[in-house]
């Protein structure tokens, strides 16, 4: 196989206040826009989903796992056209076509399309896995069980593995070509991991939350908003491995960015880029 082709999709439009906290420009008062940035990659062994953004669950009956805090904070749009389930059917496929799910981490807006794919296997960290299915403290906050209630089949990865340009306990996964990796990016949450799929022409690297701006991995000059410093300061399980990590990224980028693409989870613009 000489490359996989991937469908960019956005699977949850979010809508949190000040254009000007969010993306660091425009009105204090105007809506911000953030994506829930999702791949759909065609392979040889069915359709692989990187991450699920909302599922049909969360946008029909979001107070059963939406919390109030993450309505209020992000506003969702809530639309089930945007779910990866019917934007596969628009792509011509069928549901049972996606045979695959691997993701960046379980966080409410990436896992909540599990439960649309019940047959699918799951690919995750072992420890994002163990902590989200027995959350501690804040942990049960940030992780909805319902999500994953159907009892998916699961494929965990622990943290051996392999070099990725310079990249550390990189994992092939099971079942998958080769083409798709798995990438531990601890911080944002104890087992959040990056996605790399193999295009032939260059890898693209999912990276999940491990940023949220798209300047935050600029090589030279790099920079935050205050909106989304302070939301990845909130959520992060363990800052300097986050902050590190953001830097190896930048660093990524500046030393291969001819052949690493490297978009984040919730960055509208970084979406716009792959627009048919």
């Amino acid at each position: 196989m000489t490359g996989l082709h991937a469908h960019h999709i956005n699977c949850g439009t979010m809508h949190p206040p000040s254009h000007r906290l969010v993306h660091g420009e425009g009105g204090v008062f105007a809506p911000a826009t953030m994506v829930c940035h999702c791949l759909v990659v065609e392979t040889d062994e069915g359709l692989v989903l990187v991450d699920t953004g909302l599922g049909l669950g969360d946008v029909q009956n979001p107070k059963s796992t939406l919390s109030a805090v993450f309505r209020t904070v992000t506003r969702p749009v809530l639309d089930p056209e945007e779910t990866a389930v019917r934007q596969v059917q628009r792509l011509g496929y069928k549901p049972e076509d996606v045979r695959h799910i691997v993701l960046t981490h379980l966080d409410v807006d990436h896992a909540g399309g599990l439960r649309d794919f019940p047959w699918a296997k799951v690919h995750v960290h072992q420890v994002e896995h163990d902590r989200a299915s027995n959350p501690t403290g804040a942990e049960k906050r940030r992780y909805r069980t319902k999500q994953w209630a159907h009892g998916p089949q699961w494929q965990t990865y622990a943290e051996a593995g392999d070099r990725w340009f310079g990249f550390e306990a990189v994992r092939q996964l099971d079942g998958l070509p080769p083409e798709i990796l798995l990438v531990p990016l601890a911080g944002h949450t104890h087992g959040h991991t990056a996605v790399a799929v193999d295009t032939g022409e260059k890898w693209l690297l999912h990276a999940g939350d491990a940023y949220m701006f798209h300047d935050e991995i600029d090589p030279v000059r790099p920079r935050s908003t205050p909106g989304l410093a302070f939301f990845q300061n909130l959520m992060q399980v363990d800052g300097p491995k986050r902050r590190a990590n953001q830097r190896r990224l930048g660093e990524l980028r500046a030393s291969h960015g001819d052949e690493v693409e490297i978009f984040s989870a919730h960055d509208h613009t970084e979406l716009r880029r792959y627009a048919p």
